[in-house]
């Protein structure tokens, strides 16, 4: 792995990325000496690299002391790129893949103002599948994809969620405890099985899609009917799928 990673080695992108990912992190403007230092380099090694960047407007060199600070371009860059947008994009080919593979149609979901909205779906080619509309809203505590983003959501967001959810609220202290139990549990194992809130008689399975706490994440979740014509595969080959299917996607985010 490390013979092909080298084979495809960009040493002057290395150096531009290195040194915005230090700058980034500093909270003062660094000279070039101590860019070096902390990146391991000669000076003159990233000269060049450094006038090159602030050519392209990624840093900016202040002209009395010399020193070089990250620019707000990369800011205007990351703001034009959505996270539904390129969560869909990146998720699709893999949830057909899913969906063909089991039989079942799948869909990702994200958190939207305290509840869970389905942003894409991918049917299966089956003669009976179960579909969820684009943009339908899921109760979050009473679904599984609502489950597992709730817990594995930082504790900020999941005490907001939990505030303005009704059910919740009107728990028992022992029913509050047992949620919380419940979440720790799921945060535990990043995947659930239970039944679908809309339709009796269909299980839903979901996998988290990127890291707990993460800035980004989602739920994988798949709709398995029970039907005598779904056989091929048990639930614990089901369950692998879906999870192999979710580590593709939070690989290829970067997440």
């Amino acid at each position: 792995m490390k013979a092909e990673s080298t084979k495809y080695a960009v040493p002057a992108l290395d150096k531009g990325l290195d040194i915005l990912e230090y700058l980034a992190t500093q909270d003062t403007p660094r000279s070039q000496a101590e860019i070096a230092v902390a990146l391991q380099r000669s000076a003159n090694e990233i000269y060049r690299v450094l006038v090159g960047l602030e050519h392209r407007g990624y840093l900016v060199r202040d002209d009395v002391s010399g020193r070089y600070r990250v620019s707000l371009r990369l800011y205007h860059l990351s703001r034009r790129i959505d996270p539904v947008d390129k969560v869909r994009q990146c998720a699709l080919p893999h949830m057909e893949d899913l969906a063909f593979l089991t039989g079942y149609s799948c869909y990702l979901s994200m958190l939207y103002k305290s509840q869970t909205m389905v942003v894409i779906h991918a049917a299966s080619h089956s003669p009976v599948s179960v579909r969820m509309a684009e943009g339908t809203l899921i109760p979050t505590l009473s679904s599984c994809p609502g489950r597992v983003l709730l817990a594995n959501s930082n504790d900020d967001v999941r005490e907001m969620i939990l505030e303005r959810d009704d059910s919740f609220q009107r728990f028992s202290p022992d029913e509050r405890y047992s949620t919380l139990e419940e979440l720790n549990t799921i945060r535990e194992t990043s995947v659930l099985d239970g039944s679908s809130p809309f339709i009796e008689g269909i299980r839903e399975k979901s996998a988290l899609i990127g890291k707990p706490d993460g800035s980004v994440i989602a739920a994988l979740t798949m709709s398995v009917l029970n039907s005598p014509q779904f056989d091929s595969m048990n639930e614990q080959e089901l369950i692998s799928q879906l999870q192999l299917t979710a580590v593709k996607i939070t690989l290829q985010l970067g997440l």
